[in-house]
């Protein structure tokens, strides 16, 4: 059955929607504080190891019920069903999307193409807590007998970010293994990785769908022929196992340890599949089932809680407020811990690749703004980067503030301090600094009245810039696995509103295509590009060749 197909702005909540906008759009984040006194228990949740406030945003409890409206106008409780049963709602690619099957804690009887897919995920989550195991405990070691020390994961886009970024949030649940991450094409990384391991006690783990990616096939034999320099092919077996839906491809290559991928699970959402053998590696068996059993609480939340205390729909919400009605063109991730430093990254490829569309489920151009722009930066790092913009630029920027309570190493100086200036930014973002404040500030430090004029306008924060604050208890496996499935659930639901196929990424397509056309020209002196890219490749072959 296919999900809804209608076009959010002819719905009447997106017309009560755009009412309420020119009302409201400026009435100041404070002044609906003082409007509505119970604006901070109205725009929060509280849910077990998290507290979500998104009390500091433009627009009063009115418009937020709009926003709920229009989700229910354009049936999100259908598309979730669908979405959570194994419909076929990547419809590009007649594919169902069922990487939430992946962390369920009980038995479900969801089918894909008439098979019972749980007792598949059963077995090869058996296969990965084996295999994790072994490497820890030095069972399964190189082709010399010596125990595996380094493990490099070789994959690109969702089967390189996601683990990536989960190995290296959760560095503090370590497994006394060193990981290593490959993805970019460029030799350059790859030479200068190797140059540090030991042929003897690394373990590839070659991930790709099709294995036939180019750039990690590339890295892949690369790594191979760098193997085989001190080894046999025989030896390929004890140092390389592959993570693909392609087994044929796999064993051509020589490798013999093969964890399965399936089409029902898309490559932005693979880290909770055989693609997270990296992550097992990383922290162990035990931690990795922790990070699911957080996903999957967030998935209970997402299938069960009223929309108004619903943290993805709500984000999602938001996230289309500012978008299609403030036109602000980005959203800003702020995590105040440095081990979520890849967290931006890892988003902007889940959100941008998913919602990146501009035509619609009828295949029709669509003629209002869909994804967002994602980046961002750990605090406190980026209040000495891009914060000056967001207080006192010229741009909206709505942002996520996401902390934690408690530091891992229990150093309570340096979290307070951190924690402080988590609390402050938020504040200081909606407050802001009035120009009566910064001259009585100027006065106070003794300026004299000719100074004060001159730097009064360029001590004024304007104030009213909205703020989320996600404040988690801890980071742990589990935390940031809620965390992760909010974002997911989050990017589904503004892909329901927008009436856009989330689930497909044809716009990676063009550009890999012609790279193969160009590849084929360095070699000869086809003729065939425009006047800019072949005067670009003549002067490239000239220097190189």
């Amino acid at each position: 059955m296919a999900l809804q197909s209608n076009s959010p702005i002819r719905t009447n909540a997106w017309k009560n929607l755009e009412q309420s906008f020119e009302e409201d759009k400026n009435t100041t984040i404070k002044t609906f504080f003082d409007q509505e006194n119970d604006r901070v228990e109205a725009l929060s949740v509280e849910l077990d190891k998290l507290y979500f406030d998104f009390s500091k945003n433009r627009f009063s409890q009115k418009t937020f019920a709009q926003l709920i409206d229009l989700a229910r106008e354009l049936d999100l409780d259908d598309a979730i069903d669908k979405y959570f049963s194994g419909d076929s709602i990547n419809q590009t690619e007649e594919r169902a999307v069922l990487h939430t099957a992946l962390r369920s804690r009980k038995e479900t009887d969801v089918q894909v193409d008439n098979q019972a897919i749980y007792p598949l995920i059963k077995k090869v989550s058996g296969q990965i807590r084996v295999f994790s195991d072994e490497i820890y405990n030095g069972k399964r070691t190189g082709y010399t007998g010596k125990k595996i020390t380094d493990v490099v994961n070789i994959g690109i886009g969702g089967s390189d970010l996601g683990p990536n970024m989960v190995v290296e949030s959760l560095h503090y649940f370590r497994q006394r293994i060193e990981s290593h991450f490959i993805s970019n094409v460029d030799g350059d990384q790859i030479a200068s990785k190797l140059e540090t391991l030991d042929p003897e006690t690394t373990l590839f783990i070659v991930v790709s769908k099709s294995f036939s990616t180019q750039e990690t096939l590339m890295n892949a034999n690369t790594a191979r022929s760098w193997f085989l320099e001190s080894a046999s092919t025989e030896n390929l077996k004890d140092h390389f196992v592959a993570v693909s839906a392609n087994e044929e491809k796999v064993k051509e290559f020589g490798i013999n340890t093969f964890f399965p991928m399936w089409d029902w699970v898309g490559g932005r959402f693979s880290l909770w599949s055989a693609a997270g053998l990296s992550i097992s590696c990383a922290i162990g068996m035990d931690n990795y089932e922790k990070l699911l059993q957080g996903a999957c609480q967030i998935d209970d939340h997402f299938k069960t809680a009223d929309y108004h205390k619903n943290i993805p729909v709500v984000l999602a919400l938001i996230g289309i407020w500012y978008n299609n009605f403030f036109e602000a063109e980005s959203e800003a991730i702020i995590p105040y811990t440095q081990y979520l430093q890849k967290l931006a990254p890892y988003l902007q490829q889940a959100s941008m690749e998913s919602n990146g569309k501009s035509v619609d489920r009828n295949g029709k151009k669509i003629n209002y703004q869909t994804g967002s722009i994602v980046w961002g930066e750990p605090g406190t790092n980026a209040q000495h980067a891009f914060f000056q913009l967001m207080h006192q630029g010229t741009k909206l920027i709505p942002a996520d503030f996401i902390g934690f309570t408690k530091p891992l190493y229990k150093n309570k100086a340096h979290h307070d301090i951190l924690m402080a200036n988590f609390f402050a930014q938020t504040e200081a973002l909606m407050n802001g600094k009035s120009k009566d404040q910064a001259k009585k500030e100027l006065k106070e430090k003794g300026y004299s009245p000719e100074k004060i004029d001159q730097l009064v306008n360029h001590k004024v924060f304007d104030g009213n810039h909205p703020s989320n604050t996600m404040l988690f208890d801890e980071l742990t496996p589990e935390t940031l696995g809620m965390l992760i499935a909010i974002y997911e659930h989050k990017i589904f639901v503004q892909g329901v509103i927008w009436n856009i196929f989330s689930f497909d990424q044809w716009g990676v397509e063009l550009g890999k295509e012609l790279a193969k056309t160009i590849l084929n020209d360095f070699k000869g002196d086809d003729s065939s590009h425009d006047e800019s890219t072949q005067k670009l490749i003549n002067r490239y072959k000239k220097t190189n060749f």
